[in-house]
């Protein structure tokens, strides 16, 4: 079976240690650097040289978008991240990333699936990405003299990413699934954020000995023994 070799890339330890759990889990897919910003994701990417490299917007250092014409020179990127403004969708797409997935947008194993289809030249675009090509594609037929060669590269046939029903959703999912309280499930988006145990109390105005009883119910249901175990069962790699 052959491998697919990827470089995950975000300024969250808890995103990346839960993408890199949730990835590692398939036969076929191998996490062979993670990336805290731009800049180490294009040394890891000269390194390793992967299949697939999976990229966040906003980092520290150097952003996705600053890193994306030397990362496409290498490999397929996916963009992979909460930033789902119009203005950033277009300019990642332009730059050449081979698809964009928004958080929030898609399931596990519709992640997986992008990431074995952007390898073979098919890309995926969740609801926000799609509509953001959509609005510009209406914007650039109503401005009839515009330059079309300065115009934004249409990936070609991407797949736009069914939107889940609420029940495939985080936090709906997860919540059903452990069955965690509203405020548990509430806890656990925040642990998944990065935020540490005093920023989750002064957020949700509570002790930190609150947050932390709090944790230790959710580290039980989701029989989890730290926080990157649970950001990945929270994503979806438990079984």
């Amino acid at each position: 079976m052959t491998q697919l070799r990827v470089v995950v890339a975000d300024d969250n330890p808890v995103v990346r240690a839960g993408l890199t759990a949730l990835l590692s889990g398939r036969d076929d897919i191998t996490v062979v650097a993670e990336a805290a910003n731009g800049h180490e994701a294009c040394e890891a990417a000269d390194r390793h040289r992967p299949d697939v490299v999976l990229l966040d917007v906003r980092m520290p250092v150097m952003d996705g978008i600053a890193a994306l014409p030397h990362l496409v020179g290498i490999a397929p990127v996916m963009m992979l991240t909460y930033s789902g403004e119009s203005e950033t969708v277009q300019e990642a797409l332009r730059r050449g990333a081979g698809g964009y997935l928004v958080h929030g947008e898609f399931t596990v194993e519709q992640l997986v699936a992008a990431v074995r289809d952007i390898v073979a030249g098919r890309p995926h675009l969740t609801p926000t990405a799609a509509g953001a090509l959509v609005a510009h594609l209406r914007e650039t037929a109503v401005n009839t003299n515009a330059n079309a060669h300065d115009d934004l590269e249409v990936p070609l046939n991407p797949r736009v990413v069914t939107p889940p029903r609420p029940s495939q959703l985080q936090p709906n999912m997860g919540q059903s699934r452990f069955q965690l309280s509203g405020r548990e499930a509430e806890i656990m988006d925040l642990i998944a954020s990065g935020m540490n145990n005093q920023q989750i109390a002064a957020t949700c105005f509570i002790s930190e000995k609150t947050v932390k009883n709090h944790i230790n119910r959710i580290f039980a249901k989701l029989h989890s023994t730290n926080r990157a175990e649970a950001a990945a069962k929270w994503l979806g790699a438990a079984g």
